[in-house]
């Protein structure tokens, strides 16, 4: 009998389907503190007029009754089961002939619930069946997540949380601000390049010129006008990279794969030779002279091709800077590239258009000179340093060994000490002038490069350097290291030598002779290994999501992970998984997977652990630390980037406690 309604349901729904889809319920989900660590679930459905959910209390053989299910995760218990707050009203219903329990209007319903978590996250569904006087819904269940113990949520505060996924993904902090700041300044030294200052004063005349009637008006708008596009004409570009970088694999494609970190590698190379005077890189004629041609018929296009005529000339200054610009933030999430370009491009244009609208603040600026191609030459030793991080991110992700943080530590301070003797004087090029006098501008900058040599000194004996450790190849590299060379004599003892002491493992990691744990701790490359040495050693798991051209993983490791505290608990505590996600090793054929995501074939370690991170956490960001049981189950919710130790310690004290109080029984 039972299923029979339900057909005659279905039928009946489906006969309005066409006209319109019914469904007249919309859940809020939130909760409520009643007490210490005692917190109430609130489940709220609000219904339309004329219908009605039955309700969690329906005799056999009735409509499907209003239920709950509540994911059993750590970091809380059920105290009981759901209950009804709402009173439900009691009708006749003809079709089953009987009376039934129904809501109508709004209807509420509680969990309650002990944390035993500082926060948590409550995952589930409920089911339900909606009706009025001519049809039903087929039952339908709807998804929620409600988030107890944020900063924002504390005390007794009734959230309220809309239908379906509440929380989201896991995100990193991206520093959309610090990197639009970073943009500003790059977009500020490009203005100082010798192909961009001489254009100031002419650019000035062109705004200048006319009529003395209505110069000023005419010169203030098109100043504006000229500014605007030049803002524009960067914000597009990074517009372009946005959008064509949507695609949760582009970033780590681009940052990566060895093709882009060549062509990146060898243009800066190329430029900075070009800096130094060997050659001067022209963009074609034809570029410039169809923009400057536009130019001359006046009006607000005059204004825009004189903006586009001035990007195109500068960019043989300052292609490097913006080059750089789009790699990092092609790297990040899809907004930075334009926050990027539109930073730069807001600097650059600055200046032009200050002195366009106040003309008489160029008596003030200095004149075109040798200290220019000084720029210019500057400019060209930092593209050599940085051109060797794109051969570090090759050597790194493609495992070979070719240079080590040594070599890479020689290099820099080779480079930055010719920096300094060529600000001294005591070393020129083709196109530099004589100066009689060491300036005190110069002279601090003498002092900041030659103190910058020193500070990198120690790192050619295994020292973190924590200030260079996002540019720099790994301290495990290093072919002379100092602390490791005084632990394994054991030459020294103390909080030194406990600091560097190696963690037990189970067995010989897989991948060890292409992977390598920082600070002398001991773990895993391999998820499935990983997880059976900690159920072997009864600990949790911390998954460490990480890759080789990661920056920031690179200052976790040197300024969260070599605090004493933090290094004992990963030490003591934890069986630790580094799982490379942008690792270009082959596996072997037997242990390819089609992904759950794209349904694509997985065929190296990073595409592997890559899928793993989306599929299982939703998110691909790097670093994701991320605390489990052996089974792989988490903890409580995983830490991004996250430079305050303090914090980083609780959230690992975090997942000790919950791991002991689950599995010690």
């Amino acid at each position: 009998m039972r299923n029979l309604i339900f057909f005659i349901s279905f039928i009946l729904f489906g006969s309005h389907i066409s006209a319109q889809i019914y469904d007249p319920v919309t859940w809020d989900f939130s909760y409520e503190k009643k007490g210490e660590k005692q917190y109430e679930l609130i489940f709220t459905a609000n219904i339309e007029k004329n219908s009605h959910i039955y309700s969690m209390d329906i005799p056999s053989g009735g409509p499907i009754p209003t239920s709950f299910r509540i994911d059993s995760f750590p970091g809380y218990k059920l105290d009981g089961k759901p209950f009804e707050v709402t009173k439900p009203i009691e009708v006749l219903d003809d079709a089953f002939g009987f009376k039934i329990k129904t809501f109508s209007n709004t209807a509420e319903f509680r969990q309650k619930i002990t944390a035993v978590a500082y926060s948590f996250t409550v995952k589930g569904a409920v089911n339900f069946m909606a009706c009025n006087n001519a049809t039903c819904s087929p039952p339908k269940d709807v998804e929620f997540e409600i988030k107890i113990g944020d900063k924002t949520n504390n005390g007794n505060i009734k959230s309220n949380i809309t239908t379906g996924d509440v929380s989201g993904p896991v995100k990193s902090e991206r520093g959309l601000l610090k990197f639009f700041l970073i943009s500003l300044l790059a977009g500020f030294a490009g203005v100082l390049t010798p192909c961009v200052f001489p254009m100031i004063p002419m650019t000035v005349a062109f705004f200048s010129r006319g009529s003395e009637e209505n110069v000023k008006g005419k010169a203030v708008f098109k100043a504006l006008v000229f500014g605007i596009s030049i803002v524009l004409i960067y914000a597009s570009l990074g517009i372009i990279v946005s959008l064509t970088s949507a695609g949760a694999g582009f970033a780590n494609a681009l940052s990566t794969h060895w093709i882009p970190n060549t062509i990146f590698f060898i243009l800066f190379i190329v430029f900075a030779v070009s800096f130094f005077g060997a050659f001067e890189i022209l963009l074609p004629n034809s570029w410039v002279t169809k923009a400057d041609s536009r130019v001359d018929k006046g009006g607000i296009l005059a204004a825009f091709f004189m903006g586009l005529t001035t990007v195109i000339v500068s960019f043989s200054c300052t292609g490097p800077i913006i080059g750089a610009l789009l790699v990092e933030a092609a790297s990040g999430d899809v907004l930075r590239p334009t926050f990027g370009m539109a930073g730069f491009g807001i600097a650059f244009a600055l200046p032009f258009t200050v002195f366009a609208l106040f003309p008489s603040i160029m008596n003030s600026i200095p004149k075109s000179g040798s200290w220019l191609n000084s720029i210019k030459v500057v400019l060209g030793f930092i593209m050599l340093a940085f051109s060797m991080k794109f051969m570090m991110t090759i050597d790194s992700v493609y495992s070979l060994g070719l240079l080590s943080r040594t070599l890479f530590v020689s290099v820099w301070i080779v480079l930055f000490s010719l920096l300094g003797f060529y600000l001294m004087g005591k070393l020129k090029f083709k196109h530099d002038s004589d100066f009689k006098s060491l300036g005190v501008f110069r002279l601090f900058l003498i002092i900041i490069v030659f103190s910058f040599v020193v500070y990198m000194v120690p790192g050619l004996f295994g020292a973190q350097l924590n200030g260079l450790s996002s540019f720099l190849p790994s301290a495990e590299t290093s072919e002379f290291n100092l602390p490791k060379m005084i632990l394994e004599n054991r030459s020294v003892s103390g909080p030194v030598a406990e600091s560097l002491q190696a963690s037990t493992i189970c067995s010989e990691p897989k991948y060890s002779d292409i992977f390598h744990m920082p600070l002398g701790l001991k773990g895993y490359f391999d998820y499935k290994q990983g997880l059976a040495c900690a159920k072997e050693q009864k600990k949790p798991v911390l998954i460490d999501f990480k890759g080789h051209a990661c920056a920031n993983c690179k200052r976790m490791e040197a300024k969260v992970w070599s605090d004493h505290e933090v290094l004992q608990r990963l030490r003591d505590d934890f069986v630790i998984i580094e799982l490379y996600v942008d690792d270009r090793t082959q596996l072997p054929e037997n242990e390819w997977i089609i992904s759950s995501v794209d349904g694509k074939q997985k065929k190296t370690i990073g595409k592997l652990y890559e899928d793993l991170e989306i599929s299982k956490f939703k998110t691909n960001a790097l670093p994701l630390y991320v605390i489990t049981d052996s089974d792989g189950n988490p903890m409580n919710n995983p830490m991004p980037t996250n430079l305050n130790v303090g914090e980083y310690k609780k959230w690992l004290d975090e997942g000790i406690e919950l791991f002991n109080s689950r599995y010690s029984k």
